[in-house]
């Protein structure tokens, strides 16, 4: 006959110790947040550092839409020359 392991006990200590768990939540945004195709990239608590941002990435891909989101005020400000390739068209 086989031998069974002594059960193994946990003393309240331990379980008091133990850290949290981690977690896949996301850390609370900020009010302006950059958009690039309609997506969240980054968030800002100032609307002229995600102009700033937002005129970079415009700048180096001109193709995409990047934009800027208040989230207090729910306003979405486009980010570069909306009306530049229509006028090109016309012509």
């Amino acid at each position: 006959m086989a031998l069974r392991a002594a059960p193994k006990t946990r003393s309240k200590d331990e379980i008091e110790i133990a850290p949290e768990p981690a977690n896949q939540r996301k850390a609370a945004e900020a009010r302006y947040r950059l958009q690039v195709d309609r997506q969240t990239k980054r968030s800002f608590a100032t609307l002229e550092a995600a102009e700033e941002v937002g005129r970079v990435i415009k700048n180096a891909y001109p193709i995409v839409q990047v934009s800027v989101y208040d989230s207090v005020d729910f306003v979405n400000k486009l980010i570069g020359d909306a009306g530049e390739g229509a006028k090109s068209k016309a012509e």
